[in-house]
């Protein structure tokens, strides 16, 4: 199994360093001095103590490494958006590109059976750039639970969670999510797979979409955000117009609000990552998170007053920081 991970940042170093330590042949994109020290002293990984270091071939240009089985695409929504064209040499006939991203995947309508299937979504692709160049038949869903951070180029420290969940857009078990399920998992890693991945993206962006904007505005840490009265109540009044509004698109819960929200409060004092991107000058990763759902309440006409205005106030405060917008402006009439 031939498997390219484009992007070697902390969830795409995670991957690349297991993978290739469970003897599978792993290559990474990545760039500046990240790339150097990779390319000068291998991979490493510090995980529950121990150092890992994968020395495996790493480039900046895609066209060095060829086409491959599997792409797994873990760097943010909007900078997968920008790179769709760059990765085209990694694709070969029967490449499957896995989008490990947080948020609404661009093929999420793709094999969706009923009103919207193979509706395409204008806020995560702008143009249908990925949809045209990626294309929806390649896409593997990927939920992700692990946090880890660069500490130093070449070197990323994990922090906890060992789980990334699979699914076929079209809820088939196929031989392409179960061999790869089966490498996930020869590296150390759980993995399940769902015949309704739609769920568990649900599931992880139920939290992401009020948690994120919130700490960002507030600057506060998630456990404050989940257990402040005010906060929490604005968390939960963004949760349920999401959750009614995945439901009439087909998707379940497989927990209520306030386990999830109490769940993101044991969490303890950790600075969500649109804190920690806006505190560093890194453009937000809006779009995916709140902004989608945003378009997605208006495809099927439900009201989200409260996302509305999260979402309002966290893109001035983007605008007024330099960090936002991420995408064009869609053009008129689009």
């Amino acid at each position: 199994m031939k498997v390219c991970v484009y992007g070697a940042g902390a969830i795409g170093a995670h991957l690349a360093v297991l993978l290739h330590d469970a003897g599978f042949d792993v290559s990474v994109i990545a760039r500046g001095a990240h790339l150097d020290a990779i390319n000068a002293n291998g991979l490493k990984l510090i995980i529950e103590g121990e150092e890992k270091v994968a020395r495996l071939p790493a480039a900046k240009e895609p066209s060095e490494l060829g086409p491959q089985d599997y792409v797994i695409v873990a760097v943010k929504s909007h900078q997968a958006w920008e790179s769709a064209e760059h990765m085209v040499p990694l694709l070969g006939p029967d490449t499957h590109v896995v989008t490990a991203q947080n948020g609404i995947p661009w093929w999420y309508f793709h094999g969706l059976k009923g009103p919207w299937e193979d509706k395409q979504l204008e806020s995560v692709d702008p143009g249908g750039r990925q949809w045209k160049t990626l294309g929806p038949q390649r896409a593997i869903g990927c939920t992700v639970y692990p946090a880890a951070e660069i500490t130093s180029p070449g070197v990323i420290t994990h922090t906890y969670g060992d789980r990334y969940n699979l699914g076929e857009p079209n809820g088939e078990l196929s031989d392409r999510v179960t061999a790869l399920a089966q490498a996930l998992e020869a590296g150390g890693l759980k993995c399940r797979v769902y015949d309704q991945i739609r769920n568990d993206i649900w599931l992880k962006l139920w939290g992401n979409l009020c948690f994120n904007p919130i700490s960002a505005l507030t600057r506060a840490t998630l456990d404050v955000v989940a257990t402040d009265p005010g906060t929490r109540a604005v968390a939960r009044a963004m949760m349920s117009e999401a959750e009614t509004l995945a439901r009439k698109m087909g998707a379940d819960f497989r927990v209520d609000i306030d386990r999830r929200i109490d769940g993101a409060a044991s969490v303890g004092a950790h600075r969500t990552s649109m804190l920690q991107d806006l505190e560093k000058g890194r453009k937000l990763e809006l779009d995916a998170l709140l902004t989608v759902v945003q378009e997605m309440g208006r495809l099927v006409e439900v009201p989200t007053p409260a996302i509305d205005t999260v979402l309002a106030l966290t893109q001035q405060m983007g605008r007024v920081a330099g960090v936002y917008p991420v995408f064009p402006e869609p053009a008129q009439g689009a």
